[in-house]
């Protein structure tokens, strides 16, 4: 039998607060940009100098192994507090490679999860990539493959990351995920936005595929979007909402608009917050009517542990370097992001 926390629910409308309590099943979801997940050894296919023992960030062993704990400290407290097993499913961004993903399924701290990993060599430049770790516990992978974003088409010689496509069961109900991690604003972000809009389209093609075949099809893109919910990219190629209630069968439904309008980010850039990390669902997860695993709630995983307490960057994510390349045995310059799911007993 599934360990999974049973918890009570106050449902909420816009005209009244229900008093009917009801039991559910909870699901955990999350995603984290990792900051320059490298492993110490040189690729001489890709431009990870940088990152090895001898280069500029100084990644000896016992850098290495220490961010390795730190990460799995993320992973083993995410979503803990409605559901005792953590995340079914965390996507990754800004990793190397799969020697990364071999070793941190096997940190203390969340080796009886038993994560396994989805993995693709990336066309990234410098090796970063994305992955999806999951528990098999919950998560099933059916089919799995790296969709290409042609930044060529735009005249850019220098590729991007790919988006990772898999296809499972989550814990009974069919599910399709799209890790994302989107060109970045160098050269500025007029510049770099068409790159942004291109990786929106692959996304949204994919979607509308799938949705042809199934119009209730659950899909779960999520990613480091280098823009914040408000962006074209996000608004109007992915075309998505922050109503529920009102939203279209074609649209997204993306919680995140609402945080952002707030002033909240999981991502700070010469003292202003974005909020780049985002979890963005098909209708399927907010109004099928089966009764499986439905959209919740979702949260910024911003942690006490996660922050910076001292200096100039004080309030902020407690990224793994600081400025000068030094090691400061944080964790990332992103914040977490963790999704809800529920289904009824």
């Amino acid at each position: 039998m599934k360990r999974t926390l049973l918890f009570t629910l106050l449902f909420i409308t816009t005209s009244c607060i229900c008093s009917a309590q009801n039991k559910f099943k909870v699901l955990a979801l999350g995603f984290y940009n990792v900051e320059n997940f490298f492993d110490t050894i040189d690729d001489p296919n890709k431009k990870d100098e940088d990152f090895t023992p001898n280069g500029s960030y100084h990644n000896t062993p016992e850098v290495y192994a220490q961010k390795l704990f730190n990460i799995s400290k993320v992973f083993s407290l995410m979503g803990t507090d409605l559901t005792p097993d953590g995340p079914a499913i965390i996507g990754m961004a800004e990793l190397e490679n799969d020697n990364v993903l071999e070793d941190i399924v096997v940190q203390p701290s969340i080796k009886d999860r038993n994560y396994r990993y989805v993995w693709y060599p990336t066309p990234d430049e410098r090796g970063i990539s994305t992955a999806l770790i999951y528990s098999p516990k919950y998560f099933t992978v059916l089919d799995s493959k790296p969709l290409r974003v042609p930044l060529e088409q735009l005249g850019q010689r220098r590729p991007t990351r790919d988006i990772l496509f898999v296809t499972g069961i989550l814990a009974g109900d069919t599910v399709h995920v799209l890790v994302n991690h989107w060109p970045s604003k160098s050269g500025g972000e007029a510049a770099s936005a068409p790159g942004r809009k291109l990786a929106a389209s692959v996304g949204r093609h994919t979607i509308d595929s799938l949705l042809a075949l199934n119009p209730n099809a659950k899909v779960l893109l999520m990613g480091d979007l280098n823009d914040d919910p408000m962006s074209d990219a996000v608004i109007d190629v992915l075309k998505c909402t922050d109503d529920k209630e009102k939203m279209k069968s074609t649209e997204l439904y993306n919680p995140w608009i609402k945080l952002y309008k707030k002033g909240i980010g999981t991502e700070n850039f010469r003292g202003e917050w974005h909020l780049i990390d985002q979890m963005i669902l098909t209708y399927g997860f907010v109004k099928n009517p089966n009764n499986k695993w439905k959209y919740h709630s979702a949260k910024i995983f911003n942690e006490d542990f996660l922050i910076n307490k001292i200096g100039k960057d004080k309030g902020l994510p407690h990224r793994s370097y600081s400025i000068n390349h030094s090691w400061d045995n944080g964790f990332s310059d992103h914040f977490p992001v963790v999704m809800y799911m529920v289904e009824k007993l």
